[in-house]
């Protein structure tokens, strides 16, 4: 009681000496806009960190500037001190963090810790056939990722030039990646399973001046082309003056015009390259995502305050402890691998997995058997793959030793109850807290989580629950109103900024702006809609806007339906998303066919699906494919997809109000196609 009474005056202290008001100070402070003195580099240890949790929380939602700023001075390397904490305006979509200072992610994450504990084991590579880890130290990274820097200068690549990286989870990706952060270039990650035409479009849309990848992936004891990809890719794309090809396999490729061999020039460049100063607001990467239209946009990550959001939310989401084996088993072409495969634990010091392999391959046990093998101490995956897993036998994950788990995560999506109680019971043996993490590629880390907490605070399975430091979630009525209270459901936004949130869109900020601050002035919106229960927490209830989530992947139903109507027998299509079992969510598509097409209606499906897989990739490809005369469309033109999803999930004896439709009897139709549709569907099961 006396240590809890101690630290509960500590921030009251704390409370009342930093919100004094910024007019009696006579000189703008030198570090944080809102401080009276300049914090001491242990402020936030000796000082912050001894709060209760719920006295910290309260304390960064009050006094975000003391909060963020604190955090900053003392958990980061800077080299020019940051004078002004944050120049933010959600309701203009301007964002800026830790103006004035100047730092370098890639020293953040390899030089302070090659300093102290050089031999540390920075990263696992646990690659696709089991038993056949390679570990890289801290120190190896480091000389890996200076070679790599500057075979980029050697071939003009300087700050500010965009990169695209198409590779496997590999040490040299994470090397790439940390190679155009050391030099100030902008890397662009692009998942190594899309096509050659979605790698096309994003390194148009960022004129990316060069692409690094490999001659082949291996992928669950199988052989990707991802060399052939690139070369059909950078046809279309002028602004690429080099392609480096790095070997993942001995097979030969054929060497082009643009290509360079990368570890034969790698082998000549030097192991140092010093780290290039960066503003706090310089670009650090941009990732792709999609959106509720078809083009998908590359969402802008700025250094400092990412770097910083990311560190945190894996030290404090997770019980991050020096000398844990983090074990995150995300693809580095998504925003999970970025921000907990890469940046937040590299920046903590953590030793990190990459997994390259499949959760099934070579058995159901693989994550089990790597799980004991390399003595992970937390583990973070999507729902989509445990829903997999659960349907096979628990021996599979019982023959394993799994004692090393302290923590369990799920990202991507929300969990689904049955795979909460699995994961938690049968994985964790009921003694590991789990945490159902929500966040976004805009945000940057995790915004809603079980964790941090008090001590034995309660976990509600399959709900988010707690706001992370400085987030602070609020639920929008229909008529626009922040509905107070608790028991109360409607859209999810955010009240304030936080470091990590995206800065823009690649090129178009007025999307950006459209996207996410225009709908509710002054608050971000997420485009999900949340319950908040009467114990005050957050659970997620899905999208509000035309995107589904395929296997924890968000996927835009316009850039599907842009794909479908390139067909030349297909004048319209709708895309929405239904319930999956397995994936969570799959893509249900709508197809109306021209009267004089040549081909069956077989042929042509096939043909779709073929487009949807070589224009996006092979997830992309909808579950089910029905052809109708024509869409429920309002008299303006809108096609109402309400009606289609309530339809496709067998719901439509209520389909609310129909009558702004221009013809509601399309409706009747729709339903009769689908009954043939389902009935055939149950006479192919049966043979």
């Amino acid at each position: 009681m006396a240590t809890q009474s101690r630290r509960t005056r500590l921030f009251w202290t704390l409370l009342v000496r930093y919100k004094a008001p910024a007019q009696t100070w006579t000189q703008p402070p030198r570090y944080l806009s809102s401080f009276p003195t300049p914090p001491s580099p242990d402020f936030w240890t000796s000082q912050l960190s001894l709060l209760p949790h719920r006295d910290l929380y309260q304390f960064s939602v009050t006094n975000p500037d003391q909060f963020w700023g604190s955090a900053a001075a003392s958990r980061l390397h800077w080299m020019k001190p940051f004078e002004q904490v944050q120049d933010c305006d959600l309701s203009s979509a301007r964002i800026s963090w830790f103006l004035g200072g100047r730092l370098n992610v890639s020293e953040n994450c390899l030089d302070v810790h090659v300093r102290t504990h050089p031999e540390r084991v920075a990263l696992i590579w646990e690659r696709d056939e089991p038993g056949s880890e390679v570990k890289v130290s801290y120190r190896e990274l480091l000389e890996t990722t200076c070679r790599l820097a500057n075979t980029l200068k050697s071939h003009g690549i300087h700050k500010g030039d965009r990169v695209a990286i198409y590779m496997p989870v590999s040490p040299l990706a994470v090397a790439a990646m940390l190679a155009c952060a050391r030099i100030g270039a902008v890397h662009t990650v692009v998942f190594a399973g899309f096509s050659s035409e979605a790698l096309a479009g994003r390194i148009q849309d960022s004129q990316c001046k060069a692409v690094i990848t490999c001659n082949q992936g291996v992928r669950g004891g199988r052989l990707i082309e991802l060399k052939a990809t690139v070369d059909a890719a950078v046809k279309t794309c002028s602004s690429v003056q080099h392609v480096f090809v790095s070997q993942r396999t001995e097979n030969p490729v054929v060497m082009r015009e643009l290509d360079v061999p990368l570890e034969e020039v790698m082998s000549s460049e030097p192991a140092v390259c010093p780290p290039e100063p960066l503003n706090s607001e310089d670009l650090l990467f941009l990732l792709y995502t999609s959106g509720s239209t078809g083009k998908p946009k590359g969402l802008v990550h700025t250094q400092a305050g990412y770097l910083l959001y990311s560190s945190m939310t894996h030290q404090y989401v997770f019980d991050y402890r020096e000398g844990d084996v983090f074990g995150c088993v995300a693809d580095i072409g998504w925003i999970t691998g970025h921000s907990y495969v890469v940046y937040g634990p590299l920046c903590n010091g953590a030793t990190t997995v990459l997994f390259e392999s499949t959760p099934v391959y070579p058995n159901p046990g693989r994550y089990w058997e790597m799980v004991e093998r390399l003595r992970i101490n937390q583990f973070y995956g999507a729902p989509t793959a445990l829903r997999l897993l659960l349907k096979y036998d628990e021996s599979w994950v019982k023959k394993y030793d799994r004692s090393s788990l302290r923590m369990l995560g799920s990202v991507g999506e929300p969990i689904n109850h049955e795979a909460w109680h699995w994961f938690h019971s049968v994985v964790g043996e009921g003694r590991c807290p789990l945490v159902d993490t929500w966040w976004q590629t805009e945000t940057g880390g995790i915004c809603i989580a079980p964790k941090p907490a008090e001590d034995g605070a309660p976990i509600v399975p399959s709900m988010a629950m707690r706001p992370f430091y400085g987030i602070q979630p609020v639920i929008i009525g229909e008529q626009g109103e922040v509905l107070a209270g608790t028991s109360c459901s409607g859209a999810l936004c955010i009240r304030q900024p936080w470091p990590g949130m995206a800065r823009s869109i690649y090129g178009d900020h007025q999307r950006f702006k459209a996207s996410y601050f225009t709908l509710y002035p002054g608050f971000y919106f997420t485009g999900d809609g949340a319950f908040r229960s009467e114990d005050g927490f957050y659970q997620i209830t899905g999208r509000m806007d035309d995107v589904i989530n395929v296997s924890g992947h968000r996927l835009g139903t316009a850039e599907i339906e842009d794909a479908l109507d390139e067909h030349p027998a297909v004048p319209e299509t709708a895309v929405v998303g239904v319930p999956h079992e397995i994936k969570g969510e799959v893509p249900f598509a709508f197809v109306v066919l021209k009267d004089n097409v040549d081909e069956d209606q077989h042929t042509v499906l096939q043909q779709l699906r073929g487009l949807v897989s070589a224009r996006i990739a092979k997830y992309a490809v909808p579950e089910h494919f029905l052809v109708v005369r024509r869409l429920p469309k309002t008299r303006s033109g809108k096609i109402m997809r309400r009606i289609l999803r309530k339809v496709a999930m067998e719901t439509s004896c209520d389909l609310g109000d129909v009558s702004t439709l221009d013809d509601p009897s399309v409706v009747m139709e729709i339903e009769e196609a689908h009954r043939q549709y389902r009935k055939q569907k149950g006479q192919e099961k049966k043979k």
